[in-house]
């Protein structure tokens, strides 16, 4: 691990000022961040401290539930405001590595999660996202846990998080302060696809920190589930996942929101399939169509056309628990 500066903010401004200083990261729970300095990964030259700022809490907010930047994906996942209004999310948090992680990693954090790629994990292979113009070896190694949409000629890593794909289906909204002042990114868009420039991942800019998410108040979003395919029960990255809210009057679907995960480069909406659902009936039938439509665009490598099929059968599950026939 390389020498590194360490400073401890004290407040919001406190962060802004020590965040602007070239090559500076904040950390909080640092669950991904420590992970990587070690292999060697990452190399920041300051680390801000922020765990003194106060972003900790979850409450009612305007647009629906806020949830503090700092709060501890244990903390969000077992709140009565987002088990009650947001199950799918408190599944999602619950779904991802491990209580003693959970218990430290923040949900600032989770949003800037950083691919579990082998190739990007190694410093020893070329990599476009660790080392821009250096190459892809996944395209031609050992694709199996690599995107099949959103992929590029630079990169097929898959994007790591739960949260993030069930946050993506909430309409959720990123809220930031920065040298300019506030900016509220919609979930959908922070996040961006490789392109030819995979080193750069989400929206933000140097030194902007995350305050808070906020969740809009639609009751339909309470008929929701999460649910995630993988190699083991527990401690294991999606293979495929789903998030699903269903909003259902009379036995037919009048709004749907689906999102996946495991199998893209980013937080995957599905439009398509949640088109496919409006006016449709709670069906066997209704939901295998959505299904499929969530894999029409799909582009397998050598070593992961498995996720195709396991993609539509998770987008399956998870509509079939939501409406409750599963």
């Amino acid at each position: 691990m390389n020498p590194f500066q360490y400073a401890r903010a004290r407040d919001v401004h406190d962060a802004l000022e020590a965040g602007r200083a070239p090559g500076a990261s904040y950390v909080a729970g640092g669950t991904s961040l420590l992970d990587l300095m070690k292999l060697g990964v990452e190399q920041p030259a300051r680390i801000v401290d922020v765990n003194a700022v106060q972003y900790q809490k979850i409450e009612e907010s305007a647009e629906g539930v806020s949830i503090g930047a700092l709060v501890r994906n244990s903390d969000a996942a077992e709140h009565p405001l987002v088990k009650g209004r947001y199950p799918a999310l408190a599944q999602a948090l619950l779904s991802g590595a491990s209580p003693q992680l959970r218990n430290m990693a923040s949900m600032a954090g989770n949003l800037r999660q950083r691919t579990r790629c082998p190739y990007f994990r190694e410093i020893g292979s070329p990599c476009n996202k660790r080392r821009p113009g250096s190459g892809c070896a996944a395209l031609e190694g050992y694709n199996r846990v690599h995107a099949i949409l959103g992929g590029s000629s630079s990169c097929i890593a898959v994007h790591p998080s739960d949260l993030c794909v069930a946050l993506v289906a909430f309409d959720a909204s990123v809220h930031t302060e920065r040298a300019s002042g506030l900016r509220v990114i919609p979930m959908a868009d922070f996040h961006r696809l490789p392109g030819d420039h995979p080193e750069i991942e989400t929206v933000l800019e140097p030194g902007e920190l995350i305050t808070h998410i906020t969740l809009p108040a639609k009751p339909f979003f309470a008929r929701s589930c999460y649910v995630k395919a993988r190699d083991r029960a527990s401690f294991a990255f999606a293979l495929a996942s789903a998030a699903v809210a269903l909003d259902i009057v009379g036995g037919k679907v009048q709004e749907a929101r689906i999102a996946v995960g495991g199998v893209a480069t980013k937080p995957w909406r599905c439009p398509e399939s949640e088109r496919a659902l409006v006016g449709a009936p709670t069906t066997a039938a209704s939901f295998e169509r959505a299904a499929a439509a969530s894999a029409a665009q799909a582009q397998p490598r050598k070593h992961n056309a498995f996720k195709v099929e396991l993609l539509k059968n998770t987008v399956l599950r998870a509509l079939s628990s939501a409406a409750g026939i599963a």
